[in-house]
């Protein structure tokens, strides 16, 4: 996999009109960001409140309408503590709740954030419900946690957050090196928000690493100007990623 598309996060239309809520928006920006040249989708279901949510009615519904858009795309959802509002017992009840959905209703795989209470036994519970799991690593002090955990990850994200562009690539490196020093096992994916989103997508690229793009990350093209959506960033994305690993190629 080269790039994943991070359809919406916890965007709000206020910050970009086209940030997808509803699952026939998900659905349809999936298929767009698909055809530009994603390779799986990461979402962030939303309840009928128009806020984050892990109930299992809403986790199955953007799924499932994603799923029919685009069959054989793995399709990811976020588990951030803040949309159970902070409470990880809350968090655990509703995503155990989960079993309860049809097969083609359940994600492929879910995020879970190292540095948040309750990450072990998270993982444990959507690895018995046949959820692959992406652990987040934020710095380098979430390393000797993950390290501790003998999971069989689907990928490790690396993910620079409020980090400046300047020292994004840096910061992104010692990660990846403390990861390696450790011994965590499981392909890595590179990505970083904000201003650190597309000097991270370009180094990811550089290094040979997935990355992911979208909405959730960045909401300008990589000169600063302005998108139309997630399928004008997945294609800006894929041509950064390209030319950057073309550029160290021997």
């Amino acid at each position: 996999m080269r790039l994943k598309a991070c359809l919406n996060g916890g965007r709000r239309r206020a910050e970009h009109p086209a940030v997808p809520l509803s699952p026939a928006e998900l659905a349809r920006d999936a298929l767009g960001a698909t055809t530009a040249g994603a390779e799986a989708v990461h979402l962030h279901p939303r309840g009928t409140d128009g806020l984050e949510s892990l109930a299992a009615v809403d986790i199955g519904a953007a799924v499932g309408a994603v799923r029919a858009a685009c069959a054989r795309t793995p399709i990811g959802v976020s588990t951030g503590l803040w949309i159970a509002g902070g409470d990880p017992a809350r968090r655990h009840e509703l995503v155990a709740a989960w079993a309860s959905l049809a097969p083609g209703d359940l994600p492929d795989f879910a995020s879970v954030n190292v540095s948040e209470p309750g990450f072990v036994e998270l993982v444990e519970l959507l690895l018995s419900l046949d959820v692959g799991v992406e652990p987040g690593v934020w710095s380098v002090a979430d390393v000797p946690l993950l390290s501790t955990v003998d999971g069989s990850w689907q990928r490790v994200l690396v993910e620079v957050i409020d980090e400046p562009a300047a020292t994004a690539v840096a910061v992104a490196d010692d990660i990846l090196d403390r990861l390696d020093e450790a011994g965590v096992r499981g392909p890595r994916l590179l990505h970083g928000e904000g201003d650190a989103c597309w000097p991270l997508v370009e180094h990811a690229g550089r290094r040979g690493l997935p990355t992911r793009i979208g909405l959730e990350d960045t909401l300008v093209a990589p000169d600063g100007g302005a998108v139309r959506g997630n399928a004008e960033l997945v294609r800006w994305g894929v041509e950064r990623w390209e030319a950057a690993q073309d550029s160290v190629r021997p």
